[in-house]
């Protein structure tokens, strides 16, 4: 898998804020994805050193449509990067 695939975007909520304090970075990744694969694809793509990583994998929520066929969303994963104290990821 390539490394432009793996990030699909850094995510920008309240948590994250919060965690961008102590060098924490909420990215969305694909399902696919292992630690390894994630911690080499963020090193390149924002030029960090990576300490750890922890994953979160989503299931998609579901809903019930109006002939009352029960769907179900995506199921997504999510990393938590931990970086080097001293760097940042530049979130624009």
């Amino acid at each position: 898998m390539k490394h432009a695939e793996i990030i699909r975007r850094v995510q920008i909520t309240e948590k994250g804020t919060r965690l961008a304090c102590e060098n924490k970075y909420l990215v969305e990744v694909a399902t696919q994805a292992n630690k390894i694969e994630i911690k080499k694809a963020v090193e390149e793509r924002f030029g960090v050193h990576v300490v750890a990583v922890n994953t979160q994998t989503y299931k998609g929520a579901q809903r019930t449509l109006r002939n009352r066929r029960v769907v179900e969303g995506a199921v997504w994963k999510r990393a938590i990067v931990t970086v080097k104290p001293g760097e940042r990821i530049e979130i624009i």
